[in-house]
């Protein structure tokens, strides 16, 4: 440095700081010969960088930041297997789905042909799941309140009580629900949501029809009890279908941070809850992880004690069962015909034929089952294949 006139000082910092640094940096780039050296230059120095802030962590700052990333993998493997069944799903054609009239059940949106096309509002533009750490703090949830009559109160409670999306809640957040959802009047013809638009609320029909269109065709149609527009909220994609009113009719509205903290909290631990088990039942094997989903929200549990008929011959079957827990049998006419074990399912067959139970089904211990209306049974379930296995009871 003799010829360099610098002051002391930084002589002492070239030779203690930066000399060992650059001897270390040059060193591994005559050792490794990248073909451009600025860029891996770049790297060397920003993991030379982490090293040393990681050297300065203490072992419980380690423990926790590897519990976050821990976390963080977890949640973003969650939302690509999302996104691979939606995008599963998204590539078939549409069904035709034709209404039961005694079906009280709601009808699930398809999710988008299109959904993972860029969005011309750049407000959200792809199917994702919000994701919480330390650089993205969780706000605490504070429901909406808007006033109601006791009235309006009770008809919405009979509407949300036809919606199994609702209806499974518990009485806190049931409560919450009612006094977060808005009255909608709807005109005759109006169009409440736009195909490929982003969406902050579902709405739930009190009464009137709504039919969901896509492109030009009607692909369902809506009836009191049902719910339209919640796929934009569960999967942050724009909407699946334009909705249109039949004629003048009423909805109640309720917004996606409610829905989210809500009522989606609850589906998804039940459909987590389910999602293992439902994919070992050999009937449900073909299905995709969206399409069991929408069975777990469907199904209910049911507990029986020791020798406790689940049905009964000759009574009108209103329900299909899968042993989650414990085992039965069937009896016909008095003489044991069929055991069955977890996994298996039984009660098809009235539903398929309408006709009555053909056999009796009673528990050898302790059981649970899981049980599926008629309504949603002919809705989610492959209907042709139960009837092809049916002829265990001839």
């Amino acid at each position: 440095f003799d010829g360099l006139k610098i002051s002391e000082d930084k002589k002492k910092y070239i030779v203690d700081a930066v000399n060992p640094l650059l001897e270390e940096m040059v060193a591994e780039c005559i050792h490794r010969m990248p073909q451009d050296p600025v860029p891996f230059m770049l790297q060397w120095l920003e993991k030379k960088k982490v090293t040393e802030e990681d050297r300065l962590l203490s072992p419980e700052e380690k423990e926790r930041l590897a519990a976050d990333n821990t976390n963080l993998e977890a949640e973003i493997s969650r939302v690509k297997a999302q996104m691979k069944d939606c995008a599963k799903l998204a590539v078939g054609d549409v069904p035709n789905v034709e209404e039961d009239e005694e079906e009280e059940d709601d009808e699930d949106d398809e999710p988008p042909p299109d959904f993972d096309k860029p969005v011309q509002n750049k407000a959200r533009q792809s199917v994702s799941a919000e994701a919480y750490g330390q650089w993205n703090q969780k706000k605490t949830f504070v429901p909406p309140v808007i006033p109601k009559s006791d009235q309006q109160k009770d008809r919405l409670k009979q509407v949300l009580s036809k919606s199994f999306l609702f209806s499974n809640l518990d009485e806190n957040d049931f409560g919450i629900i009612i006094g977060a959802m808005k009255e909608v009047t709807v005109k005759a013809q109006e169009m409440v949501i736009n195909q490929g638009e982003n969406g902050d609320f579902l709405f739930v029909i009190e009464s009137g029809d709504f039919d969901c269109i896509i492109g030009d065709k009607v692909v369902k149609t809506c009836a009191s009890g049902d719910v339209f527009g919640e796929l934009a909220l569960l999967y942050n994609c724009p909407r699946a279908a334009t909705v249109q009113s039949k004629g003048a009719s009423v909805c109640w509205q309720l917004d996606r941070d409610t829905f989210n903290n809500i009522v989606r909290e609850a589906a998804q631990k039940k459909r987590d809850r389910y999602d293992g088990f439902l994919a070992k039942v050999p009937l449900l094997s073909s299905m995709d992880a969206y399409e069991r989903s929408q069975l777990a929200d469907a199904l209910k549990t049911e507990s029986f004690g020791e020798g406790q008929n689940v049905m009964t011959q000759g009574e009108v079957g209103t329900k299909f069962y899968v042993v989650e827990e414990g085992a039965a049998f069937a009896m016909k006419n008095g003489a044991e015909v069929m055991e069955y074990g977890v996994g298996d399912y039984f009660g098809e067959l009235a539903l398929i034929t309408n006709q009555s139970r053909a056999a009796t089904v009673r528990t050898k211990g302790p059981t649970k089952c899981l049980s599926l209306d008629k309504g949603s049974f002919n809705r989610l379930l492959n209907v042709n294949d139960l009837l092809e296995r049916s002829n265990k009871y001839q």
